[in-house]
């Protein structure tokens, strides 16, 4: 049975973290946060936020009409901020909410889908919004250091190797440290260090996935592990594949002819885990290990015949991971990173 204030009481400790280390908040600049009441993660954020921010503005989604909320929104200046607690994800017509905020230099802290987590889930989600500048940032920056020099790794899971043999793409952060990008905030949970191989066509091998996206955007765990078979780049058979994985590969089939291998993502949040899994995909791709993902689709980088924006699928795998190296250093191992 939960325990509903020891979480909330967890989670306020775990946002004013958030607040003050990532985003750098302080009581000179506005706040809104915008939520709704339809799920138990979404009423536990709430009351968390406004333990924190008990000046901010608050409003309910459901009670207050779209034309309120951006007359709101168009009151703010840059550095504001807006928190938006989503049992769903929130629309405002064509109004791209994080987008639009962005363009104006507003920091924005999003937490969508949490009706998607089950009862059961909903403490690792919230320990999975811990702040732990060691494990996220500090590793992180060590990760993209080896990763953008190195010639080669390797991914090891279930007694197979996936090799990456061309080196990779300059590694892309999502730890938390905005001092270098243009907008300031996203999804949470975070921790993420990602990239793909420099040439496609290099990515030869086998993997064992435990975990993947099935077509509700939810976190699909089967009995047993799936293996796939990859050749120059291209998801061209599995063993173990269960309904729902094979029409996942229908679907990117049917769409975009081949399954592309693109993303290697490793994530780095500690909250999340193999044995510790939240049903929404977007959340539990910071999970401490390794994913890939399927389709052509992967806007961070172009690649001749690419585009960027390109592709119609983008799909998150999860390896069954046990070790990793870069140019035969070996990086993680005994569901860690070691760098």
């Amino acid at each position: 049975m939960m325990d509903i204030q020891a979480l909330a009481t967890k989670a306020q400790t775990y946002t004013q973290t958030l607040l003050n280390q990532v985003f750098l908040h302080d009581d000179t600049h506005n706040e809104v946060i915008v939520y709704d009441t339809d799920c138990t993660l979404s009423k536990i954020l709430a009351e968390a936020y406004h333990a924190n921010l008990p000046h901010a503005t608050f409003i309910n989604f459901h009670t207050t009409t779209p034309e309120d909320i951006r007359a709101l929104f168009d009151t703010l200046d840059a550095l504001d901020m807006v928190i938006l607690i989503q049992s769903t994800n929130f629309r405002l017509d064509a109004f791209r909410i994080r987008v639009e905020l962005f363009k104006r230099k507003i920091k924005v802290l999003e937490h969508p889908h949490l009706s998607r987590m089950k009862d059961d889930e909903v403490s690792h989600y919230i320990d999975a919004l811990e702040y732990d500048t060691k494990s996220i940032k500090e590793v992180g920056l060590k990760l993209k250091e080896k990763i953008d020099v190195a010639q080669e790794g390797v991914i090891y899971s279930g007694g197979e190797a996936l090799r990456f043999p061309a080196g990779f793409e300059s590694a892309k952060l999502n730890i938390g440290d905005y001092t270098t990008m243009p907008n300031v905030g996203g999804q949470f949970p975070i921790g993420e260090v990602f990239t793909e191989s420099k040439e496609l066509t290099a990515l030869n091998g086998r993997a064992t996935v435990f975990t993947f996206a099935d077509t509700s955007y939810r976190v699909n765990k089967p009995e047993k592990p799936i293996t796939i078979i990859i050749e120059e780049g291209v998801l061209v058979d599995c063993e173990n594949a269960t309904p729902a994985f094979e029409e996942m590969l229908v679907l990117i089939r049917e769409g975009e002819e081949v399954v592309w291998v693109r993303e290697l993502g490793f994530g780095l949040n500690r909250g999340l885990s193999k044995t510790k899994i939240i049903s929404d995909i977007g959340s539990y791709e910071r999970m401490c290990g390794v994913h890939l993902s399927l389709g052509r689709k992967h806007g961070m980088y172009g690649k001749p015949g690419f585009k960027r924006g390109d592709g119609k699928f983008h799909i998150d795998i999860f390896l069954d991971t046990s070790s990793v190296t870069l140019d035969d250093e070996v990086v993680f191992e005994d569901e860690a990173w070691v760098v």
